[in-house]
């Protein structure tokens, strides 16, 4: 069976990742930084769906700890099929009033980590095959502060990733989902409601889930989840740059 290697496994949409891949029949490497949550997750995979399931403790926003996951690309005798690279929290958008090492730290882990996973994942997939899911936002569309530009950054070097190494046998996606119920917003201190986006905004984790899997299944660059956040993002193309940033200023994606 396939093996799927997932970062920011313990919750929200690295969590439904691993369940919906789970059911599939995926053996599953989880990582993320809380080891509690991590393992009562492996632990109902393995019990449920009865695959096989690594558990790996790291914070990606330390280099030597992204190297740690990366050299499990390397082990040939239990080959990694799929990268899902979801690790990420989210910041207040007033850049200046932030912590600079809280900005470099959301650097590290939206771009850096992702880049040297890639890196790793690339190298050993080429020739056999392979898939990589980097979870963006449509905040990658829109000019919002740091957040935004990490996201346009995965998005950009996404597309071009899956047109370099189609040759190679390797598809690269970009998941683009909207506001989502998940906990992202719960561990930056907001409760429901606070970010000001009507329900009809908000979309379902097992939806972004199932349609991102299956876009990359079909090899699309970009994926972005539901037809009302498609005509958001084709809208961000032919509206004017200083409303859409005035409309930004609202919740986190």
């Amino acid at each position: 069976m396939p093996t799927a290697l997932i970062t920011g496994a313990s919750a929200g949409l690295g969590a439904e990742f691993a369940r919906q891949l789970a059911a599939r029949g995926a053996d599953l490497v989880l990582v993320a930084r809380g080891a509690e949550a991590l393992e009562a997750l492996a632990a109902e995979l393995r019990q449920k769906h009865g695959v096989a399931v690594e558990v790996l403790i790291a914070d990606l926003s330390e280099a030597e700890e992204v190297e740690r996951v990366a050299a499990r690309f390397v082990d040939r005798s239990a080959p990694i099929d799929l990268l899902v690279n979801n690790a990420g929290f989210g910041l207040p958008l007033r850049f200046a009033d932030n912590d600079i090492a809280d900005e470099v730290r959301h650097l590290r882990v939206h771009v850096e980590a992702t880049m040297r996973l890639m890196h790793a994942a690339l190298r050993a997939m080429r020739g056999r095959g392979g898939r990589i899911i980097n979870v963006a936002s449509v905040a990658g569309f829109i000019s919002r502060s740091t957040y935004s530009a990490c996201k346009g950054w995965v998005i950009g070097f996404s597309r071009w990733a899956n047109d370099e190494y189609a040759r190679d046998g390797v598809t690269v996606t970009a998941v683009c989902p909207g506001f989502t119920h998940t906990s992202f917003h719960e561990r930056m201190g907001l409760a429901a409601g606070e970010e000001g986006v009507p329900a009809i905004g908000w979309l379902d984790a097992r939806d972004v889930v199932r349609e991102a899997l299956g876009d990359a299944a079909r090899g699309k660059a970009v994926s972005v989840p539901s037809l009302r956040y498609k005509i958001a993002v084709a809208l961000t193309r032919m509206l004017p740059r200083g409303f859409i940033s005035r409309v930004a200023r609202r919740g986190r994606m």
